[in-house]
This record gives structure tokens, C-alpha cells and sequence, in this order.
């Protein structure tokens, strides 16, 4: 994170860039202001959001603007000034600004702002100008999992095991939004990325790692979802800490990477698919060479300093049109999977399957050493194959559903499925878990792939998470890399708590 602008002297004066506070109504002390409650039963310990600062946002834009321009300015001196240099320097400016700002202030209204005052406003412009605009206290945030924007005004955050909060405007206005949408796609795009008439979607990964998507222009008001990664470097221990897997799960699904056995991870979305999938990939050896292959960064694998051989690639929008309807320039996740085969990988990871890149995907597990890993979105197990039939139908040419099956049975290993149950609405909270491990073992009846379920629930224990059920036919393998296999005798696994669910599954 960036150092906070402050000023250590609120009597620091630059004459000739006085931002002169005219017109603007003197501020008084009051509460921080937040939307009303919807009615509803607050989670167990829910945290509140924070209050609303009592930053004038009129006279942080006009502040912004007033450092843009002078930072505009010495850049051109400088045409060579590095990224931190700016921040470095943007921080001075904002810090001389917001001083000539608040003595102008004292003397117009005879009413002194004071020193915590100003840090909130440098701060706010310094947000506007270099990070986030008012998004960024959530960003911050590290309780908030999802930040949702219905128009400017209309603004809620989801944290991680409560209900959903009502939180102040994160804009003047929709025009306003879209504005801080283009400053986010500018600075944070890796690609051609934009917001406009003819580009109503965007899609970007933040400083943090975070996941937006806005949409504009087909929707009455400018939409924004930001997805945040509360746990972006994590291990198999680390999800039995949070309740997701017990131990013999962990032990099980480190065999499965460690015996190279290709996975496809399943869920709906939010259900901790991406953190599984990061926390199994930890299972790979650090000098082992793989490759990664996402929409948008959000896996983090080249970052998390334990693998020291990794290729991390990212798709790429592009603008206009072709004629076989693709953008140009456009790559796609589908793209990237045949040039990452000549990088000399022994594993490829894909973050997230959803459309036809199903296809080379399942191409590489059938074909390859084994051990990649992918995610892919379904509401049950029994979805999963039909799924994957669909997407096969969007890759065109003479692509069938029993060719769909047929390569799914010969690449896929395992499906480990992930769950959540929400109770929030009842006064509960959110429980993720997995709930199924299957093994895939060939092809079955009317051609379609078979499984065992190896790892399931037991609801006549009243246990909704996965516990051991059978032996997989693949047992061995996995004992060959120090997986004891005594595990799949305990008939309600290793999971230390009961899941305190306020509703029982029948």
C-alpha cells in the first residue's frame, strides 16, 4: 500500500496555486451520514460498515484537478518520471494544496478546519487522483468481500460471513462513476481495456487483485461488481483453519496434485473455487514448470514467492470487429493454451473454463503428463458433463456432445465440488465447504462419463461436508506419494466441529 498524503504544516502556503474555496458552503460538524437499514436479522458478529468521512467530495475533485494539472506539467519536464516518482511527488502536491486549501478556507468562513480534517481530505484527493476514489476505503477493507454498485448512489458490501450492507455513494453522479471506471481502466488495464457507447463492459483486475466488472449503456443505471480475494496465498492447513476441508480432504487432495492427477474444481459462483484451486496448486512442487492461464490474474501464483517456475499469462481484450466476429486483437484464454505447449510446462492451469476453451483444455489433460487443474461453474455434480457439453457446442466446427463425454472421461480424474450454504437471511451465516470428491472412471452408460463418489455427504448423520465413502480405483498412486490410505476408513473423516447449521437437511 501507498503512504498516506499528509502535511505536517497547515500553514504552508503556494501563492501562486491558491485553490481558492468561493462558492462553496461552510461545513459544519455533523454525523457521518449512511443510507437507512433494510430490515433484516443481523449475522452473529457481523462488522458494521464504516461511517461515511466528512469529506466535502465537491472540493477533493476540484483539488484532484488542481494536482493533476501541475503533475501534468512537471511530467512533461520530466517525460522519464517513473510510476512512484508521480505518486512521490502527487503526495507533495496534494499536501501543499490541501494547505493553501485550508487556510484560504479559515480566513473566507472564519471557521479553522481541523488537522484530522485535512488528512481526510489529502487522503480522499490522493484516492481520487492515484487509487480508487471513494471504492478504495473498501478496498482497504480487508472484512469486505463484495463491493456492488447499483448507480452511483446505490451501494452495498458483502462481508465475508454476514449479510449485505447499505454503505454511502461511491459518486456525484453515473456520468461521475463511468468517469473513475475510465481512470481505473487506464491505469490498471493490462490491455485494451475501456468503458464507453460502443464498449459497455468492462472487466479489469485491480492494484489489489481484485476482480470489477461494470456494465453500461444496456442497463438504466452504470452497474459495477467488485470481487474481492480476502485470501489470495493460501494452503490446504490454511482452508481446514477456515473450515472448508478437514484434514483428510487436505491429505487427499494434496495426493491428487502430487500423483499428478488432473482436477476440474466446481461450483456456483463465490463458493471458494479460485481459493481451492490456489491452495491445491501450493501441492506442486516449486521448481516444477507450469503454466497459468486467466481472464484475469486472480490465482496470484507468480506473485506468492513459492514457485519459482511459472508462466502467467492473461487473456486480452481488443477493439473493432472482425468478420468471424471476434475483436481485434482479441486473445483469448482458448488462445493461449496451444502456444503455453511449447513452453516446455509440465502443468497448465486454467482459472476458470466457461466457454469454449473446454475444448483444448480437456485436449491438454487427455493428451499431456496430467496433474492440470481448472475450475468450472455448476449448481450440482450430476451438471458437471452436461456442462461441458455445452461449451463444447459454443467451439463450433463438428464438435458433439458424445465427443464432449468421450474427451472428459479420458482427461478428467477427479471433480471436487465445493458448496455453500447462507443462512444470513435466517440470522446464520455463510458456510463453504466441500461436499464432493468423485472419481471419474471411463466411460458408462448411453456414453457418458461414470463416477465414484469417493468423498461425499452423510445426510442421515446430519453431515452436509464431504467424508470418506469408498476407495478410489487409483489408491495406489496416491499412496505412492505418502497418502495414507487408513484415512478412507473414517466413516465421518477428520472434520473437528459440527457445522452449526440453523436448518437440518432432511
Amino acid at each position: 500500500m501507498y503512504g498516506r498524503p499528509l502535511h505536517p504544516d497547515p500553514s504552508v502556503r503556494v501563492s501562486q496555486h491558491v485553490v481558492a474555496p468561493a462558492g462553496t458552503p461552510p461545513r459544519q460538524a455533523k454525523p457521518a451520514q449512511t443510507p437507512p437499514r433494510r430490515q433484516g436479522l443481523p449475522a452473529p458478529g457481523a462488522p458494521e460498515p464504516r461511517a461515511q468521512e466528512d469529506i466535502d467530495y465537491a472540493v477533493a475533485t476540484r483539488l484532484k484537478k488542481t494536482v493533476a494539472d501541475r503533475l501534468t506539467e512537471e511530467i512533461k519536464r520530466s517525460p522519464g518520471m517513473s510510476v512512484a516518482a508521480q505518486q512521490q511527488r502527487g503526495r507533495a502536491l496534494i499536501n501543499e494544496t490541501v494547505a493553501v486549501w485550508s487556510d484560504a478556507s479559515a480566513i473566507e468562513r472564519g471557521i479553522a478546519t481541523s488537522p484530522a480534517d485535512d488528512r481526510r481530505l489529502a487522503e480522499a484527493v490522493y484516492d481520487l487522483l492515484f487509487r480508487a476514489g471513494r471504492l478504495q476505503k473498501y478496498l482497504d477493507d480487508p472484512r469486505i468481500e463484495n463491493i456492488l454498485v447499483n448507480g452511483h448512489d446505490e451501494v452495498w458490501v458483502d462481508y465475508g460471513d454476514a449479510r449485505r450492507v447499505p454503505v454511502p455513494p461511491v459518486a456525484e453522479s453515473d456520468e461521475d462513476l463511468r468517469e473513475l471506471l475510465r481512470d481505473l481502466a487506464r491505469r490498471n488495464g493490462q490491455s485494451e481495456r475501456t468503458l464507453s457507447t460502443s464498449s459497455p463492459f468492462l472487466a479489469l483486475r485491480l492494484e489489489d487483485g481484485s476482480r470489477l466488472q461494470a456494465i453500461t449503456e444496456v442497463t438504466p443505471r452504470t452497474y459495477v461488481t467488485v470481487r474481492r480475494h480476502r485470501v489470495r496465498d493460501i494452503d490446504l492447513m490454511g482452508l481446514v483453519e477456515l473450515g472448508s476441508i478437514d484434514t483428510t480432504l487436505a491429505a487427499f487432495l494434496g495426493a491428487l496434485i502430487r500423483a499428478k492427477k488432473n482436477v476440474m474444481i466446481v461450483g456456483t459462483q463465490g463458493v471458494g473455487k479460485t481459493s481451492l484451486l490456489r491452495a491445491m496448486a501450493r501441492e506442486i512442487p516449486p521448481d516444477e514448470r507450469i503454466g497459468t492461464m486467466e481472464t484475469e490474474f486472480e490465482l496470484f501464483l507468480h506473485e506468492n514467492g513459492h514457485h519459482r517456475q511459472i508462466v502467467p499469462m492473461e487473456s486480452r481484450e481488443g477493439n473493432g470487429e472482425r468478420v468471424d466476429g471476434h475483436s481485434v486483437g482479441e486473445i483469448t484464454v482458448g488462445d493461449l493454451i496451444y502456444p503455453a505447449l511449447r513452453m516446455t510446462l509440465s502443468r497448465m492451469v486454467v482459472g476458470e473454463v466457461r466457454g469454449p476453451e473446454v475444448v483444448p483444455m480437456l485436449r491438454v489433460m487427455t493428451n499431456g503428463e496430467g496433474g492440470s487443474l481448472c475450475t468450472l461453474h455448476a449448481r450440482e455434480p450430476h451438471m458437471v458433463f452436461d456442462r461441458i457439453a455445452e461449451l463444447y457446442m459454443e467451439y463450433g466446427g463438428n464438435m458433439t456432445e458424445s465427443l464432449a463425454y468421450k474427451q472428459a472421461a479420458n482427461g478428467i480424474n477427479f471433480i471436487v465440488f465445493v458448496k455453500m450454504i447462507d443462512e444470513t437471511a435466517i440470522g446464520g451465516r455463510r458456510h463453504r465447504f466441500v461436499s464432493h470428491v468423485q472419481e471419474v472412471t471411463g466411460t458408462g452408460e448411453n456414453g457418458r462419463p461414470a463416477t465414484n463418489t469417493v468423498f461425499g455427504p452423510r445426510p442421515e448423520k446430519g453431515e452436509p461436508r464431504a467424508v470418506p465413502l469408498m476407495h478410489p480405483g487409483c489408491l495406489p498412486d496416491l499412496m505412492r506419494v505418502g497418502f495414507p490410505g487408513h484415512l478412507l476408513d473414517l466413516p465421518l473423516g477428520s472434520w473437528q466441529t459440527p457445522l452449526e447449521l440453523k436448518v437440518m437437511a432432511a
